[in-house]
């Protein structure tokens, strides 16, 4: 049997992604949710549709600065239904309807007034409707008079009118369950007369790098030492997913005193996500003791999963209140390859959002690349829109390089279990990483 054979028949003994994702998933549910104001809750992912209880706008009411009139009355004026930027702001020669000004409206009036025949008001953008008026005349369709105006040009029926509910009528959906709150979506609520809604509080996740060879950064690795890149790339990944990130730090492969610091965590976290030791190794010490269950302390079960990079991964739950913990491989290129597939979805979960999975989509590939046989690959790609519509994908850095591939992704390009080869010209399946650039 070949190299490449063997490699192969290794690959089918492993857990297929999706399979995988599936059982982790289901385990979980999302964060039980909070009332909030509309300040507050922005960020959060919504619990329920919310549904306007009032019209917006509230009352008829001028769209622009004019005169509120009727349009019977205007119409011997000029030429109906002309389009403002055409005309000029006044013609002597053009037939005039002139009307009284009976009054002057603005965004503050609140008594009701009423238009006779003959009468109009003055009015600004955002004033209530006199009751009768149908249409509001633009300042640079009339000579601007404030006893009386002369009026050149009649708008049509309705124009410089903004009906109540015009916009959103009473009864109707603002935004559906599982959706993140946006600063529209908050002036959307607060317009329709909302001022608190139910949302899913934002994930608590603290990040622990594990590991006696981990030394903080700021000095260079040497023999027997390797920095910590990844507590502090996994903490930034977790505010980018739309949590809360706590980072702990360095935790040394002592038995104890790495499940004593991930149950005392377990007190401020609603997920734990680790790295390192996820392996079979001498020093995968986390593996070793996260498997074995504890009285009432929960426990994780690591899977070889067809993925590359990274295939060990892990998944359960630490201490009494069974708070979930996802563990991620040492190798910081395959931790945040493992933090995208695994740790994304589950933090989405848990902020009650839809979808989960970042947004996939089909993409030309620019260049030819091959991908080991078994394996699902997540390779860091830069991903850009062609003018005429669609996506191209142009393949970086991956396998022992990906670290510094992603550091230049904006996508990761897929490449599935039977492909080994996928040729320039064709379409593939990227993920979207959506980061602000």
């Amino acid at each position: 049997m070949t190299a490449t054979a063997d490699a192969e028949a290794a690959a089918n003994e492993l857990m297929p992604l999706a399979e995988y994702l599936g059982s982790v998933l289901r385990r979980l549910r999302a964060l039980p949710p909070l009332d909030l104001d509309l300040t507050q809750a922005h960020g959060n992912v919504l619990a329920a549709d919310v549904i306007a209880p009032h019209p917006f706008p509230a009352f008829d009411q001028a769209a622009i600065d004019g005169y509120a009139a009727r349009w019977e009355d205007l119409a011997g004026a000029g030429r109906i239904g002309s389009h403002p930027s055409s005309l000029p702001k006044f013609d002597n020669n053009a037939r005039t309807v002139r009307l009284n000004v009976v009054g002057d409206l603005g965004a503050a009036s609140w008594r009701p007034v009423r238009l006779t025949p003959g009468t109009c008001f003055s009015v600004a953008a955002g004033a209530p409707l006199p009751i009768g008026a149908d249409v509001v005349v633009p300042v640079h369709w009339t000579d601007q008079g404030m006893a009386a105006v002369e009026i050149l040009h009649a708008p049509k029926r309705g124009s410089g009118v903004r009906r109540a509910g015009e916009e959103i009528a009473v009864g109707q959906v603002l935004a559906r369950a599982g959706t993140y709150v946006s600063p529209p979506m908050v002036a959307t609520f607060a317009a329709s007369g909302i001022g608190h809604v139910l949302v899913r509080p934002s994930p608590r996740v603290v990040v622990v790098a594990t590991g006696d060879e981990l030394v903080d950064v700021g000095r260079p690795s040497q023999p027997g030492q390797v920095v910590d890149a990844n507590s502090h790339a996994l903490t930034a990944a977790a505010v980018e997913a739309g949590a809360l990130a706590y980072r702990i730090g360095i935790c040394d492969d002592d038995p104890e005193g790495l499940r004593g610091l991930l149950e005392d965590q377990t007190l401020r976290a609603d997920l734990i996500i680790t790295t390192g030791g996820t392996g079979t190794g001498p020093g995968d010490m986390l593996r070793r003791v996260l498997s074995r269950p504890g009285t009432g302390r929960g426990s994780v079960e690591f899977t070889d999963v067809a993925l590359c990079p990274g295939t060990a991964l892990g998944f359960g739950t630490v201490g009494g209140e069974e708070v979930p913990v996802v563990c991620l491989p040492g190798e910081p290129g395959a931790a945040l390859i493992g933090f995208e597939v695994l740790a994304w979805p589950v933090i989405q979960l848990l902020a009650g959002a839809e979808p989960v999975f970042r947004t996939s989509v089909k993409a030309h590939l620019l260049e030819t690349v091959s991908s080991p046989g078994g394996l699902r690959e997540f390779r860091p790609a830069h991903v850009a829109e062609r003018r005429g519509g669609g996506y191209t994908v142009q393949p970086l850095a991956g396998g022992p390089y990906t670290l510094s591939g992603l550091s230049e992704a904006n996508g990761l390009l897929v490449l599935g279990e039977r492909v080994t080869t996928a040729a320039a010209g064709s379409t593939v399946d990227v993920l979207l990483l959506d980061r602000r650039r």
